[in-house]
């Protein structure tokens, strides 16, 4: 009983830091709670997040306050058709010492950081977009055949423009699985964009203040994974999950007819931690239907792929993870 007391007054207490930061964030971020939501889920969990939208939405202005919210130390590498690996990870030199000596020193890379913004990250050739694999997976570089450890936390958030495909290299799957989540960051409404206007053209500029520091986001990711999930939220994760597999008995025929392929094991284990931040964020002690429901489409739609014949046939593939979201509900409701 103590135990379960000591995790309700930590999950409360962190509720209450969430809630200072997500305000602090929206000084300079103006509205868009949900992809303020997004991304600190994937910070809570550990991950990393895709963000897509067009240019000038505030991609690269959230991720800047994030770091100060967040006390993370931030680099941004802009990705270009010319970048090399080792302007991510780094590269050795030749230095000659004082007394003439000769040897090679490893000159660290923008990835030895805590918050990676990957600017445009299709712009770079599929060599350069390999180099950040081991490093979201695995946490560490490994640089002439020696493995450095990155610093802790690291996260990568990286930025995509959805419409100018000329001079672009598509993210392979393997990478793709590697988000966390994708936010896609729209177009604010009429009130939003006025209150933008407002703050952003004055002869000041709102300034974000540290609410977290590298230690505390370590011992809330930490606190995360400790969060009760019910059997029930588990079932309906394997459940969505299983239903997106177009080879799976129990897909249905949309599903069939429409998807090339669905989400491996990596996609359940992103919605069992992704629920869970969101019913921190929401200021809940644990996670319900409605929450995995809320991030399906996140964390399901760059891990799946229309078939050929769904694309000529202009099938949106986030309309369809919504259909069967929303018919899976009525069935477990049903049930």
């Amino acid at each position: 009983m103590a135990d379960t007391e000591n995790l309700v007054a930590e999950i409360e207490a962190l509720e209450s830091k969430l809630a200072e930061a997500k305000q602090a964030i929206t000084k300079r971020f103006i509205g868009q709670e949900q992809v303020v939501d997004l991304t600190l889920s994937a910070l809570l969990c550990g991950g990393h997040a895709l963000l897509i939208g067009l240019p000038g939405l505030g991609k690269t202005r959230l991720v800047d306050t994030l770091s100060t919210v967040m006390g993370l130390d931030g680099n941004r590498v802009q990705f270009t058709p010319d970048l090399m690996p080792a302007d991510i990870l780094g590269s050795e030199v030749l230095e000659t010492g004082p007394d003439g000596s000769r040897a090679f020193k490893f000159i660290q890379g923008p990835i030895f950081c805590q918050l990676l913004m990957a600017d445009e990250i299709n712009r770079a050739s599929p060599r350069t977009q390999s180099a950040l694999l081991q490093a979201m997976q695995e946490k560490v570089v490994t640089v002439a055949g020696e493995t450095r450890a990155l610093a802790a936390p690291f996260h990568v958030l990286a930025t995509q423009n959805p419409i100018e495909q000329e001079g672009t290299y598509p993210l392979p799957e393997a990478q793709l699985d590697r988000f966390l989540v994708q936010i896609d960051v729209a177009y604010p409404d009429r009130d939003t964009e006025r209150d933008i206007l407002l703050a952003t053209t004055g002869t000041e500029d709102a300034q974000a203040h540290q609410v977290f520091d590298p230690a505390s986001l370590i011992a809330a990711q930490h606190l995360l994974r400790r969060m009760p999930v019910g059997e029930g939220v588990v079932e309906m994760i394997l459940d969505l999950v299983r239903t997106f597999r177009p080879d799976d008995p129990s897909a249905p025929d949309l599903v069939r007819d429409t998807v090339a392929w669905g989400p491996g094991p990596r996609a359940a284990q992103a919605l069992m931690l992704t629920v869970r931040a969101r019913a921190l964020l929401q200021g809940r002690l644990a996670p319900s239907p409605e929450d995995v429901l809320a991030m399906a489409k996140p964390v399901l739609i760059h891990r799946m792929a229309l078939t050929f014949s769904a694309r000529a046939r202009g099938e949106d593939l986030g309309k369809i993870i919504d259909t069967i979201a929303a018919g899976l509900q009525t069935s477990e409701a049903a049930a």
